[in-house]
C-alpha cells in the first residue's frame, strides 16, 4: 500500500478534510468590471453604454447581442434584460490626463499601475478604477462620483445642465443590494410605460369615433325648420330656376370668347392659330367632295 522505504505519512496526506473555498482576487474583479466588457469580455472603448442595473458594455457588442440573440451564447444571461437599444444609455466620460495607457510600455517590462484609471470625476477628480463609487445620470448619460452627487447636491446635472430626478440616478457596478433596487425601479419604469401606451390607445379610437360622429351629424346652421313638403317643393323651384340661367351663361359666355378672339387687337399670326379665322377655311374647289373633311387637316 506504498510508504516503502522509511516514509513516515503525515496526517493531511491521509486525513482529507474540506475543501478550501476559494477567494477571488478583488483587484482582478474591479479590473474586470471597470475595464472589460460585461457581454463580450472584450477591453471597453468608446461608445460604452451602461443597463438600468449599472453594468458597463460595449455599444457594438450590445447590438451584436440584440441582432443574434442565441442559445449557445453563455453570457446571454447578463444582458437578458435589455430587449432593445432603448434600455441602455451612452456615457459621457471623462478623460484621465494622467493615464498614458500601453504607450510607455513599449519594452513590456513597466510595472501596470491597477490604480489608474482610463476615467475620472470631472467635479471632484476621483480615478474611476472601483475604489469610489460612481455612478450616471439616465436622462443625460454623465458620469459622477457619488461623492460629488452628495457634497454638490443639485437637481441638474453638473455639466451639461439637464434637470433629473432620484430615479435617474443609476449607480455603476454596484453591489447586490444597489443591483436589487434597480431592478425593481427598471421594472416599475416599464410597468409605467406599458400602462401609458394602452392609455392612449383608447384616447386615440375616441378621437376618430368623435371626428365621424361630428361630419355625420349636420351643426344648427345646416339643419333647415319647416315642413318637409315645403322645403322639397322650394328646392325643386330653384332646380329648375337655375337650370336655364346656367345654360344661357354657358351660350352668352361662349359667345364672348368667339368675339373675344375675333375682335381682339392681337396679331394675324395668333388668330390664325384658332379654326374661326379666314386661313382656316377652304373653298369648295380645294376641298373633295367624296372625302370627309375637317377644317383641322391642311
Amino acid at each position: 500500500m506504498g510508504c516503502d522505504g522509511g516514509t513516515i505519512p503525515k496526517r493531511h496526506e491521509l486525513v482529507k478534510g474540506p475543501k478550501k473555498v476559494e477567494k477571488v482576487d478583488k483587484d482582478a474583479e474591479l479590473v474586470a468590471q471597470w475595464n472589460y466588457c460585461t457581454l463580450s469580455q472584450e477591453i471597453l472603448r468608446r461608445p460604452i453604454v451602461a443597463c438600468e442595473l449599472g453594468r458597463l458594455y460595449n455599444k457594438d457588442a450590445v447590438i451584436e447581442f440584440l441582432l443574434d440573440k442565441s442559445s449557445e451564447k453563455a453570457l446571454g444571461k447578463a444582458a437578458s434584460h435589455i430587449k432593445s437599444i432603448k434600455n441602455v444609455t451612452e456615457l459621457r466620460l471623462s478623460d484621465n490626463p494622467a493615464w498614458e495607457g500601453d504607450k510607455g510600455n513599449t519594452k513590456g517590462d513597466k510595472h501596470d499601475d491597477l490604480q489608474r484609471a482610463r476615467f475620472i470625476c470631472p467635479v471632484v477628480g476621483l480615478e474611476m478604477n472601483g475604489r469610489h463609487r460612481f455612478c450616471f445620470l439616465r436622462c443625460c448619460g454623465c458620469v459622477f462620483s457619488e461623492r460629488a452627487l452628495k457634497e454638490i447636491k443639485a437637481e441638474v446635472c453638473h455639466t451639461c445642465g439637464a434637470a433629473f430626478q432620484e430615479d435617474d440616478v443609476i449607480v455603476l457596478n454596484g453591489t447586490k443590494e444597489d443591483v436589487e433596487v434597480l431592478k425593481s425601479r427598471m421594472e416599475e419604469r416599464r410597468l409605467r410605460a406599458k400602462l401609458g401606451k394602452k392609455t392612449k390607445k383608447p384616447k386615440v379610437a375616441e378621437s376618430v369615433s368623435k371626428s365621424e360622429v361630428s361630419e355625420e351629424t349636420p351643426g344648427p346652421s345646416k339643419v333647415k325648420t319647416g315642413k318637409p313638403e315645403e322645403t322639397s317643393l322650394d328646392t325643386r323651384e330653384k332646380k329648375t330656376n337655375s337650370a336655364p340661367k346656367s345654360a344661357a351663361h354657358g351660350i352668352t359666355s361662349g359667345k364672348a370668347a368667339k368675339r373675344s378672339i375675333a375682335d381682339s387687337e392681337e396679331s394675324e399670326a395668333y388668330k390664325s392659330l384658332f379654326t374661326t379665322h379666314s386661313s382656316a377655311k377652304r373653298s369648295k374647289e380645294e376641298s373633295a367632295h367624296w372625302v370627309t373633311h375637317t377644317s383641322y387637316c391642311f
